[in-house]
């Protein structure tokens, strides 16, 4: 079984023993195969297979602040700050297994915020033929899925859920699936503060 949330629906991630949360898996899967290069797809670039990332931005109760992303090579630590970790970068889509982010929810206690987005790092922005799912994957629950079923964007960058810090025994997780130019524009809109340069992986 599992809940698909629907934009701007929050639901509750509780600590189900002494010890907390446990660890929370956020999968990133989608359709990395080009369309079909007809006309309209040979003048648009509609033929060009897409690279989504998978990423997050974290906001510690210490004031620490940055990323979790390929791009940058900033992977994270899943038992030391900031508590979350990426598994790899699958830059094909072909991987069964999508992208992952770990969370430490053990350590929620430390934890105010994480907002995970994904981007297209190569291809042209077309979300529709992506077609990417996020599943939220908790221990003792029913898996949480965020599909991005707003497609109406040529922006390259989607926030895609957040998760907040309650009382230190609950992350509140909202869907957001909402596009922007870029990850400035992303900051800007949930003002999380961090300064920003161009990099590649």
């Amino acid at each position: 079984m599992a809940i698909s949330l629907q934009k701007g629906q929050k639901v509750s991630l509780k600590k189900s023993s002494s010890s907390g949360l446990g660890e929370i898996l956020v999968n990133l899967n989608w359709n990395a195969r080009p369309a079909k290069k007809g006309l309209l797809g040979g003048l648009f670039g509609g033929s060009q297979a897409i690279d989504l990332d998978l990423g997050c931005l974290f906001e510690l109760k210490d004031g620490q602040k940055g990323t979790v992303q390929a791009l940058g090579n900033a992977f994270g630590n899943l038992n030391r700050p900031p508590y979350v970790a990426l598994d790899g970068d699958d830059r094909t889509g072909a991987a069964a297994s999508g992208e992952n982010l770990r969370i430490n929810g053990n350590q929620i206690q430390n934890i105010k915020r994480i907002l995970v987005y994904t981007f297209i790092y190569e291809g042209v922005a077309n979300w529709q033929q992506a077609d990417g799912i996020v599943t939220i994957k908790y221990p003792g629950a029913e898996d949480l899925v965020v599909k991005m079923d707003d497609y109406n964007s040529t922006e390259r960058m989607c926030g895609l859920a957040l998760l907040e810090n309650v009382n230190d025994e609950t992350f509140s997780v909202e869907k957001i699936v909402q596009f922007y130019t870029g990850h400035e524009a992303l900051d800007q809109a949930f003002h999380w503060g961090l300064r920003w340069k161009p990099g590649r992986k």
